[in-house]
């Protein structure tokens, strides 16, 4: 007998990039039969804790016929995989805190972290979950949310060359924000524990890397303070007298 799914919830990565839901199976339902929510839509299910395409949710299943959905041939999974071919390392001369380096230090560092290849749809980090991982993203596009009070924030858009979750390497505090891949993506995962071995093992690398990367958390509080003084001086000017 088929399970009772009406309670589970679902979450939606429409294709405006922007996440809908948790919904219940009946909604969901209606917005297949609408069509918003199609084969290929991304679809977070609670009870698994894991992203599958809509045709692949077998509650689902029944909607989709063969006219509508094409096999899906060697499909990535939504979690994401490691890479098994090799970065050149000139190649990743645009990702800020590896400039400095020289090919032979950017292949070293490389080589001790984890380059993952992310799919479009995927969620990275998830907001409140304590932080172990910094990322740098090599290639492709990613996109950070909040939830404030049930209604979703959108914080930034990240491209090659920006990195995110940078104070993992320091405290295990909870994410800001939920981070997915809006694109297909390539980020480099450096994990909270091996970075503090790689401090120690390897200095050479750890050194001007934490310079970079605190020349640019300098240059982002900056900005952010200048944000702030502009948005409070407009404030102050709008205000009745």
């Amino acid at each position: 007998m088929a399970s009772d799914d009406s309670s589970v919830g679902y979450v939606i990565w429409g294709t405006d990039h922007a996440v809908y839901g948790p919904v219940e199976l009946p909604t969901l339902v209606s917005w297949v039969k609408d069509e918003r929510v199609t084969c290929d839509t991304w679809i977070y299910l609670e009870r698994t804790d894991c992203w599958e395409k809509a045709a692949h949710v077998p509650e689902l299943q029944m909607f989709f016929h063969s006219h509508r959905c094409a096999p899906d041939i060697d499909a990535a999974t939504p979690a994401g995989g490691a890479r098994s071919d090799p970065l050149n390392p000139g190649a990743l001369r645009h990702i800020k805190v590896l400039g400095g380096f020289n090919d032979e230090q950017i292949e070293r560092f490389v080589n001790t972290m984890q380059v993952l290849t992310i799919p479009a749809g995927a969620r990275v980090a998830r907001q409140g979950e304590p932080g172990d991982a910094m990322y740098l993203v090599l290639d492709g596009e990613l996109r950070a949310r909040m939830l404030v009070d049930g209604g979703e924030t959108s914080v930034v858009t990240l491209g090659a060359g920006e990195f995110f979750g940078e104070t993992s390497l320091f405290d295990h505090g909870p994410r800001t924000a939920d981070v997915f891949a809006t694109l297909q993506s390539i980020v480099l995962k450096i994990p909270a524990s091996e970075f503090e071995k790689f401090t120690y093992e390897v200095p050479d690398l750890a050194a001007p890397f934490l310079l970079a990367l605190t020349q640019s958390l300098v240059t982002r509080m900056r900005a952010e303070n200048r944000r702030y003084r502009d948005s409070t001086g407009m404030a102050r000017a709008m205000a009745p007298h």
